[in-house]
């Protein structure tokens, strides 16, 4: 019975890389053909080199024989179930991407719930940056928000775990939890010289959308906190009250939104940009064509319009899709400080009820070909204090 278990992971093992293999490339898969498992062999055909699988079940076999836990006290038991999703996360860790990663059930059913907007937490979008766990931004007027947390924020603890093993979902999956509980966050933050300590109460999260305001200097203000999938059509509704503003100065404030729909941000990017301009560059890998999103074209503002975009470090995303696009093809004017530089797209993939797979499957670039993944973009006029940032875009608006 243990052999044929044994049959059925290593065939479990090249099912998924395949699955894998097929998001990335874009081919379909049907019959395994030439692709075979022959004794606990995996042979890729057109490839000289074998992945054999005999040492992955010798260190299975000792583990079972031998392996005592390390006090009296504690038993450690471990279920061949849990032993092959560890394999299978170790096979994505050992591609040093931090959005590619394996769903057991548990964190499975909590990455849906996010995609869903259906979840309970502090409310803030974290990345890796660095190899470190960091925050990308707080959402506005949730607990993390209020707890103080900012963008940039360095996580190296979480309820007194370090965070320096975990990938983006486990930390995640830590953070996250019932509302009225509370979770104890550990800080490193630029220009304070010591980490400190965040408790913050966790919540239900109602993710922002979008405020509009008129400044006393006649500059139509956007604020846009993130691109979900109603976000287009609040964006349109916010540039009909520009209409109606009369001016002809608009600020679009990405400051602090992590980003969301791929879609949202061709749909605004179309406002301003002739049909057919190039919003943004899709990069996948082998033999795939680049595929290179353009406008639709909606194009209703003339040259006349006096466009400036607001960034830092937590505009991430489709947030740099859109700033890309408007400063490189519309010629609009970025200020404040550098992005968060996340420019990779990424492909959740079911792998049987319960499971999952996120995969990185392309690379995003601007019109003009700057990876985003590269150090994001960096603004045209740099204004490190947040509290000036829109007072020196509405001057430069004025000036032009």
């Amino acid at each position: 019975m243990f052999k044929t278990l044994r049959k059925i992971y290593s065939i479990a093992i090249l099912v998924i890389g395949l699955v894998a293999i097929s998001f990335v490339a874009g081919l379909y898969v049907g019959d395994l053909g030439d692709k075979k498992v022959e004794q606990d062999n995996l042979v890729l055909s057109g490839q000289e080199d074998r992945v054999d699988l005999d040492l992955f079940w010798q260190v299975w076999d000792l583990l079972d024989g031998k392996y005592v836990s390390p006090t009296s006290t504690t038993t450690i038991s471990v279920t061949d179930e849990e032993k092959l999703y560890g394999a299978i996360s170790g096979l994505t860790d050992s591609y040093k991407d931090p959005y590619t990663v394996f769903f057991p059930p548990k964190e499975s059913e909590a990455f849906a719930d996010d995609v869903n907007g259906n979840f309970e937490g502090v409310g803030m979008e974290v990345g890796i940056d660095e190899e470190v766990l960091t925050v990308v931004a707080p959402l506005k007027g949730t607990p993390a928000d209020r707890a103080g947390i900012e963008a940039g924020d360095r996580i190296v603890e979480i309820d007194g775990k370090t965070t320096s093993n975990l990938n983006v979902e486990e930390a995640v999956l830590m953070i996250r939890g019932e509302r009225g509980t509370k979770v104890k966050l550990t800080i490193r933050r630029e220009g304070v010289e010591d980490p400190f300590e965040v408790s913050i109460t966790r919540d239900v999260i109602t993710i922002p959308a979008i405020e509009t305001e008129i400044t006393p200097e006649r500059v139509f203000v956007i604020r846009l906190y993130n691109f979900s999938a109603s976000s287009a059509l609040e964006f349109r509704d916010a540039l009909r009250e520009f209409i109606k503003a009369r001016t002809d100065k608009l600020v679009i404030d990405l400051r602090g939104n992590p980003g969301g729909y791929l879609q949202a941000s061709i749909d605004m990017a179309s406002w301003f940009l002739p049909e057919g301009t190039p919003i943004v560059i899709e990069e996948f890998g082998g033999d795939t064509p680049d595929v290179v999103h353009r406008s639709k074209g909606y194009n209703i503002f003339n040259e006349k319009l006096k466009l400036a975009i607001l960034v830092n470090k937590g505009s991430a995303s489709a947030s740099e899709i859109l700033a890309g696009a408007l400063s490189e093809s519309r010629g609009a004017i970025l200020v404040g400080t550098n992005t968060f530089g996340k420019g990779s797209v990424q492909e959740l993939v079911p792998l049987d009820n319960e499971t999952s797979l996120k995969v990185t499957i392309a690379r995003w670039f601007t019109p003009n070909g700057k990876s985003i993944s590269e150090g994001g973009l960096s603004p045209t006029h740099e204004v490190l204090e947040e509290e000036n940032q829109l007072k020196r875009a509405i001057e430069i608006l004025q000036s032009i």
